[in-house]
């Protein structure tokens, strides 16, 4: 698998996923700057998301929904803070309503994904999600936040390979 860590610190309202993959900065930024591909990562595999909307240019908007087992298919959004390709991105990430406007009844947390290059051809790409508060930070969780990204990034290795095979560029 390749999430190497993940570390959770109340005190500092974080939670920081470590993972390395065989591949360049580069290729790793593309899992986020192309939408088709994000999306075939990014939902856990019991949630698979859909992006609607990708922008990410500072003051950029992201746009998803997954589809759940049930059929239910809950919205969220990024706004982009920072984008540095191929090696920083840094955005708010908050649920959305049905009509993608903020929901306010969930907390949002900032994403900070740095992407580095490790040597011998693998990058290390840590995402730290920082709380508003330790209260978000137990709800969030709660709500099977760790798990779903851990399972979420458990994908990438699979589409990475395929680059290997030369069946995806």
């Amino acid at each position: 698998m390749t999430v190497t860590a993940v570390h959770k610190d109340p005190a500092a309202r974080t939670m920081i996923l470590k993972a390395e993959f065989d591949a360049s900065p580069e290729r790793v930024w593309q899992l986020w700057a192309d939408p088709r591909q994000l999306e075939r990562w990014w939902g856990p595999p019991t949630y698979p998301a859909t992006v609607t909307n990708h922008d990410l240019s500072v003051g950029g908007r992201v746009e998803y929904y997954m589809t759940g087992p049930e059929g239910d298919q809950p919205k969220a959004y990024w706004i982009v803070l920072e984008a540095e390709p191929p090696h920083r991105l840094v955005y708010l990430d908050g649920f959305a309503n049905d009509d993608w406007s903020p929901n306010d009844e969930l907390p949002g947390t900032t994403g900070r994904v740095s992407i580095e290059d490790i040597g011998g051809g693998r990058t290390r790409m840590t995402i730290e999600s920082e709380f508003p508060t330790v209260e978000a930070m137990e709800q969030l969780l709660a709500m099977g936040m760790e798990e779903g990204l851990k399972g979420a990034v458990g994908q990438i290795d699979a589409i990475l390979a395929e680059d290997r095979a030369g069946a995806r560029p």
